[in-house]
This record gives structure tokens, sequence and C-alpha cells, in this order.
């Protein structure tokens, strides 16, 4: 086993930050979603991802890929999303075994209704506290850490869009 190549002063500082960043940030977030909209984060995605497919439909495993979220959980929120009326499952028309999710109307006017205040927490919380040098300098690090991370592409996806759910 090779010797552990432990983290210097600076190393260990900037690594405590960022975890106390990223926890802060996403519990802003969070609460902010339960308090105004009664959904966990991974819901609203859930939302967004849908509402920005071809059609407001995915194939449940495209879905999960996407989110970043395992099939069994993924199939747990979209039945709640279901129970809102919010999401409803169909079959995939060419593979019997696959399942779509599809964001319904009352789905979409609940984003919509939501996305505001959202957004204007995610502009609170990170944006207004950076220069524009330092959002550019984060995005880059961020795409560093994704590439290094992960497995296969997962952001930005081709089919990813930044502006309003309509």
């Amino acid at each position: 086993m090779p010797d552990t190549r432990w983290l210097n002063d600076e190393e260990q500082r900037t690594w405590r930050s960022y975890l106390t960043s990223c926890r802060l940030l996403f519990d802003r977030i969070e609460r902010q979603l339960q308090q105004d909209a009664g959904l966990p984060h991974a819901y609203y995605e859930i939302l967004v991802r849908l509402s920005e497919a071809p059609g407001r439909s995915m194939r449940m495993s495209q879905l999960a890929t996407s989110a970043m979220s395992s099939r069994s959980r993924l199939s747990h929120a979209v039945a709640r999303l279901e129970e809102s009326g919010w999401v409803r499952r169909r079959p995939c028309a060419d593979d019997r075994r696959g399942a779509l999710a599809e964001l319904t109307d009352e789905g979409l006017a609940r984003l919509k209704a939501v996305a505001p205040g959202h957004v204007e927490a995610v502009r609170e919380a990170m944006f207004d506290a950076l220069s524009p040098e330092q959002m550019r300098a984060l995005r880059d690090i961020s795409d560093t850490l994704v590439a290094n991370l992960a497995d296969a592409p997962v952001w930005p996806a081709s089919e990813d869009k930044y502006d309003d759910p309509e």
C-alpha cells in the first residue's frame, strides 16, 4: 500500500471551506424550496428536467441518469410527484419494459409558480456574493471536478437549456 498523501495546510483549509460552502448552500436552497413550495430540491430538479425534455417526457432510466439518482430513488420521487398530479408515468411505446415520466400541465404550472422564488434564492445565496471573475473561475473549477469524477458526461447535458421553464 502506498504512503498516504496527506493534505497540506492549504489543501486542508480549501477542502474544509469547500465542504462548508456546499453544505450551507444546499441547506439554504433545500429550506427555501421546502418552505415556499413544499417539495425537496430533488423533486424540483425532476420537474425542471421534464419541463426541458421534448414533449415534457423522458424515459425513467434517462431521467435517473440525468438527475444523478438511482432508479429506485427516482421511482419513489416520481411516485410522490404522481400523487400530487404533477407527473404521470406511462409505458414506453417502443420498449415494453421501459416507462416514461411525463410532466403534466399541473406540474408545469407548479414549476412556473415555484421557479421565481427558487431562482431568487440561488441568486442571493450564490451569485450575488461572487464577482463575474469568481463566477467564471467557479464554473471552470466545477467543470474540471465533474470531468474528473464522472464516469460519463453528465453536465452540461447536450439537451440542457438555460432559460425559463416554459
